[in-house]
């Protein structure tokens, strides 16, 4: 399957470090060499640079580049493709963008989803991997449901529930942002940590790259990491349970949710604009 990575804070932040660290499993340390993607909202969500390229992540030239100067941005989101549906081809690289209410929305899926996913004439694939009509037809469900694009907490419990719908297919382990906020779901792999003062030492796994982000950071900043698989040796990531949902924004986990488990209350969720 593939792999992802995601970066949410509170102040514009570069993914460079975490992005050499997830492209050298783009063909080098990992097979995941049938594409790659990154995409990067504007500080003030309002717009989005998106660079793909069907090619191996580990031995790309752009990517390399992105790794030492990558946008920063409150939302970053990246992904490396193994190809299980879909030919190797641009289209079918992830992440993928639409445009929905007004917002630009970006997503990118890991895992292998089984059957026709329908989807109707608003938002419909160009490529033909499971996971551009499963974004087609999640859309369309939010448009069904007319939820306020500026309710952050009805945004949640909608995407968490087309999540444990899409899960009955197979697996799906997903990102998905509209600039300000960022949602992911995981059915098998994923995993997360926050970084905030005080700030340490962080090394990559591959390759055995140190950062102190003591000296790059303030002591207001908040940055959350999201990795199929763990990216460094020296911190401490936390798996996803299988079936549950995560909402974070400006950097902070805000809402969890998992399949089949009764939720406690909730409260709602500020989202920037409203």
């Amino acid at each position: 399957m593939c792999e992802l990575l995601a970066l949410n804070a509170n102040t514009p932040t570069d993914m460079g470090f975490s992005f050499r660290g997830l492209s050298r499993r783009g063909g080098a340390s990992g097979e995941h060499a049938d594409g790659w993607g990154l995409a990067s909202f504007t500080p003030d969500g309002s717009g989005l640079n998106l660079i793909r390229e069907d090619a191996p992540a580990a031995f790309s030239g752009l990517a390399d580049q992105l790794a030492d100067r990558s946008p920063k941005s409150l939302v970053s989101i990246a992904h490396i493709r193994k190809a299980t549906q879909g030919s190797v081809a641009l289209e079918n690289c992830h992440p993928f963008a639409r445009s929905w209410q007004g917002q630009t929305w970006v997503f990118a899926h890991n895992g292998n989803l089984s059957g026709d996913i329908p989807v109707g004439d608003l938002y419909r694939p160009f490529g033909s991997t499971d996971s551009e009509a499963a974004f087609c037809w999640l859309l369309e469900q939010l448009d069904q449901s007319g939820v306020d694009p500026l309710d952050g907490l009805l945004l949640f419990e909608q995407l968490h529930r087309c999540a444990a719908e899409l899960a009955e297919r197979g697996t799906f382990n997903a990102l998905i942002s509209n600039g300000q906020w960022l949602f992911a779901t995981a059915t098998s792999r994923l995993h997360w940590l926050t970084r905030r003062a005080p700030f340490h030492s962080a090394t990559l796994v591959d390759p055995p790259l140190q950062v102190d982000f003591s000296v790059l950071t303030t002591a207001n900043d908040v940055v959350t990491i999201l990795s199929t698989e763990p990216l460094t040796t020296d911190e401490y990531w936390q798996p996803f349970l299988a079936g549950e949902s995560l909402f974070f924004c400006a950097g902070a986990l805000q809402q969890r949710r998992r399949h089949g488990v009764r939720p406690a209350p909730m409260e709602a969720v500020a989202v920037p604009g409203e």
